[in-house]
């Protein structure tokens, strides 16, 4: 397999499995097509013309689910010949379960639309790329191998060779040692340039199965934001648990333990003043980490910083807090969205969390600017590489779950031996 791929693309498209499922996908894609035509045909003009009377409509909704049922094998047929791997439109469903209703889905579904329009485009497309396709390897091949057949025209036809020309006084046969040695050659430019004539014919087939027999960009989209919101969802459900965690570990154990303390203290407050002030100091000490640790706990919630100041203001906060020394560079117009600027803020904390954890870097770079409709956020280190988003012990899954969740994109350029660079792009919203 290494000794082919040092060939080139050229000498090996005409022999890769990739052509000839290709080549297969035209082949049975002819009486596919004309049979979907038929029938479609056929049913809708029953449905149409019989829709003056009742039976129209369920002929023509039974139509419409026949075609459905043919972008099905269809889509099979893309997946397993082509590669393309095309959804499934969304279902039919009507509101009350029945018969009636479920027509009356069915004739309003404009994904069932669009199958019985590929129905009617395939099939003349599909002859079309057959005609060509089937001409232009059954001439290639021939010709190609043209020295090795000749011979069956003197034994059994009884002519020299394949006649080139030819009237009532004078004949040209391909029979001599040159002219075969040229129809070879010419058989072979047809079967170099066959393999990329017939990708350029199923790409076409490629946009019809996935612009007429996928679901619609509305329902993608529908399905998209339902998988982002669940994102949100469970990302919100993370940080109240730890949200809880924190509190429950941190600060409430430490009230707590102020609280016995202090009823110490109170204890001792007649009989032993001095213990009682030792108490108190350390009660007092206990207050202050409290309080530390609750700063710290808002600050990674929303810091007060970000709302009052802004992003410029809170990342260089968040910098001057870094182990690693990091320059911060924000250049925006004007402040995004709370939420934005939120997600944002998080998203800058995390990542020069992972280069003082991970990256044994000497210095960081963070820039923050708009383009257009896009907030663009930028953390640069000069450590030794390797973060991936896919690589556990990073956090960049879950950074990038977050991201995208607003619509928004994390891109890591992290090279082994650095420097790494991680670009997120979130929607700017004023």
């Amino acid at each position: 397999m290494a000794a082919s791929h040092r060939l080139p693309a050229a000498i090996r498209a005409p022999f890769e499995a990739r052509t000839w499922r290709a080549f297969g996908y035209v082949l049975i894609g002819l009486p596919l097509s004309i049979l979907w035509f038929a029938l479609s045909v056929s049913f809708v003009s029953a449905g149409a013309g019989l829709l003056i009377t009742f039976l129209g409509v369920p002929i023509l909704a039974g139509a419409l689910a026949m075609c459905r049922g043919f972008g099905a094998v269809e889509r099979a047929r893309a997946r397993g010949l082509l590669g393309l791997d095309v959804a499934a439109p969304e279902p039919v469903r009507g509101r009350t379960g029945g018969a009636f209703s479920w027509m009356g889905a069915m004739l309003k579904s404009g994904a069932s639309w669009r199958h019985l329009l590929y129905a009617f485009l395939h099939m003349p497309w599909a002859v079309f790329s057959f005609a060509v396709t089937v001409a232009l390897y059954a001439w290639g091949w021939s010709l190609f191998t043209y020295p090795l057949w000749q011979w069956v025209f003197p034994t059994w036809v009884g002519q020299d060779g394949i006649q080139l020309y030819g009237d009532a006084t004078h004949s040209f046969y391909l029979d001599a040692p040159f002219e075969i040695a040229v129809t070879s050659l010419i058989g072979l430019v047809f079967v170099l340039i066959g393999p990329w004539v017939l990708r350029g014919l199923v790409s076409v087939d490629r946009l019809l199965v996935s612009g007429l027999l996928g679901p619609s960009r509305l329902a993608s989209r529908v399905t998209e934001l339902e998988s982002d919101r669940g994102v949100v969802v469970d990302t919100a459900a993370a940080d109240l648990r730890r949200i809880e965690r924190d509190l429950h570990d941190g600060a409430q154990a430490r009230l707590a333990a102020l609280a016995m303390d202090l009823g110490l203290a109170k204890e001792k407050l007649a009989r032993d003043p001095q213990a009682a002030a030792v108490l108190v100091d350390e009660a007092h000490g206990e207050v202050k980490l409290a309080l530390q640790e609750l700063r710290d706990l808002a600050r990674g919630i929303h810091p007060a910083v970000l709302t009052d100041r802004g992003l410029d203001a809170a990342l260089s906060a968040v910098a001057s807090r870094c182990a690693v020394p990091v320059s911060v560079d924000v250049d925006l117009p004007a402040r995004p969205a709370p939420a934005i600027e939120g997600i944002a803020y998080f998203t800058v904390s995390e990542l020069l969390q992972n280069v003082t954890r991970h990256s044994r870097a000497r210095r960081a770079w963070v820039d923050v600017w708009r383009t257009e409709n896009r907030l663009m956020l930028q953390v640069r280190d000069d450590g030794v590489g390797g973060a991936s988003v896919e690589g556990g012990g990073s956090g960049l899954a879950g950074l990038s779950e977050r991201v995208g969740a607003v619509d928004g994109v994390l891109a890591v350029d992290s090279p082994a031996g650095g420097p790494t660079t991680v670009t997120v792009e979130l929607p700017w919203r004023a």
